[in-house]
């Protein structure tokens, strides 16, 4: 494998000095992670200083290290570590040659990120990069952009934000040449305290657009022409998406026999019909998405097009599992990672359509980060849990009971405190052909539960 980076590049880029000749094939902060060529920033922690690690960073094959102070083993010296790595991001990208994407919204980011990435990867095998997992932030976004190859085509980055002016520093650091916003939705409204607000922040991605740049906005919001404005200040082109008079829309979509949703699509220049295996409305949506940016840099949308419909399951966000139970099994649903109103209601619809199953249970946490609304945000999913005929429904934490207050009486319901109540209830009473749906902020920590069933807990019937 040829080089990410040379000793001499890191220490030119971060202004640091380097104990001796070293070159790297990779670039982490987290000492589990480390592959043999890597490099290993030991980063500054609230709880654990990363320089601790760097020993066994080493011992697991990394390269180099970057740190603070001098180390046994190659490195180079920096002042801050941190800084260091924003430096390295910062030349990664002064160094690419590739068509950048920046992706941010309230919900679907990381889904759209790996799509678009599917889609592109499938045009230019081999030459398409992207942030993995959900490295999104003040951290996530440099190491992605250092982690970034030489010669790739194509990279797609994540951009993330709980307050305004997050994406702008952000976004500063990626230079898009395409930007997308994905939705818009109340998440993190606690911190910003209106939609508006929320739409203002997301269209920060808007601020480093490069010369000629284009701005790919959604049309299914109330904050469209809001996007639009703030997008005509600084891209070259505005494409939307979504139902409507968006430029790229869905003229029909329907369920598809795999599961997932059959779309013929109005293209900027073309019509497609396609099929994607992710299932729900939302993912029509998404898909449109990135069919608007992968045409309006160029590239083939029916190859894009065989990408969605390949796609598999995201972990924590729409990953089918088939568990084995006595008698049979059933179907798990982990939608673990991350939850907001709207993100709720759209995997509440997919399961009310789930094909051949006897009965719907759904795993409810908290939504974080509501603020002042949170009550009545959690109260407005009555009318999704309702419409998707749930069957049974469990429900952890108090920021749940005004859900529960308005489903009392309509559906089978249980209020546990914690998560381990919740996989408890939940093996008790599942049986063979239920579907179940697990759903809820990332922080609830849904995920033990995911883990629990799938390693295969006994289940009665």
């Amino acid at each position: 494998m040829s080089a990410l980076w040379t000793s001499d590049e890191i220490a030119a880029a971060t202004g640091g000095t380097a104990s001796q000749p070293f070159e790297v094939t990779g670039v982490t902060f987290d000492s589990r992670e480390v592959q043999p060529g890597d490099l290993f920033v030991a980063m500054p922690g609230t709880v654990y200083d990363g320089h601790r690690f760097v020993d066994g960073a080493f011992a697991a094959g990394a390269a180099g290290a970057i740190v603070s102070q001098p180390v046994s083993g190659p490195h180079v010296l920096v002042e801050d570590t941190f800084a260091a790595l924003q430096a390295l991001g910062r030349a990664s990208r002064e160094r690419s040659r590739a068509t950048i994407f920046g992706v941010t919204g309230s919900v679907g980011k990381t889904s759209t990120k790996e799509a678009l990435y599917a889609a592109l990867e499938r045009n230019r095998p081999g030459k398409v990069h992207r942030s993995v997992k959900s490295y999104n932030n003040h951290t996530g976004v440099p190491l992605s952009l250092a982690r970034m190859p030489r010669d790739c085509d194509y990279a797609v980055f994540e951009m993330g934000m709980n307050n305004a002016g997050e994406i702008a520093a952000l976004v500063r650091q990626v230079r898009p040449n395409v930007a997308l916003i994905t939705a818009i939705a109340p998440a993190h409204i606690e911190n910003l305290g209106s939609e508006e607000a929320i739409a203002d922040a997301k269209a920060e991605i808007f601020q480093a657009l490069e010369p000629e740049g284009v701005a790919i906005v959604p049309n299914d919001t109330p904050h469209r022409d809001r996007l639009v404005k703030a997008a005509r200040r600084h891209a070259d082109r505005i494409v939307t998406f979504g139902g409507g008079d968006a430029d790229v829309h869905a003229v029909h979509a329907v369920a598809a026999e795999s599961g997932g949703s059959l779309i013929s699509a109005a293209l900027l220049e073309r019509e497609l019909t396609f099929t994607i295996s992710q299932r729900g409305e939302h993912w029509v949506s998404n898909s449109l998405a990135v069919l608007a940016a992968v045409e309006a840099i160029g590239e083939d949308v029916a190859r894009a097009g065989l990408a969605l419909a390949d796609m598999g399951g995201l972990k924590g966000r729409g990953e089918r599992h088939r568990i084995e139970i006595d008698g049979g099994e059933l179907l798990l649903i982990d939608e673990s990672y991350n939850a907001n109103p709207a993100s709720m209601a759209a995997t509440l619809k997919s399961l009310g359509v789930e094909r051949d199953v006897e009965r719907r249970i759904a795993v409810l946490g908290p939504m974080r980060e509501l603020g002042e609304h949170s009550a009545a945000l959690h109260a407005g999913l009555a009318p999704a849990v309702r419409d998707a005929n749930v069957d049974r429904l469990i429900l952890i934490g108090d920021e749940m009971r005004p859900l529960a207050e308005k489903v009392v009486g309509r559906v089978s319901l249980d209020l546990v405190s914690s998560v381990d109540e919740a996989t408890d209830e939940l093996t008790r009473i599942v049986r063979p052909g239920d579907a179940v749906l697990v759903k809820a902020s990332n922080s609830v920590g849904l995920a033990k539960l995911v883990e629990r069933m799938v390693k295969g807990m006994p289940c009665s019937t």
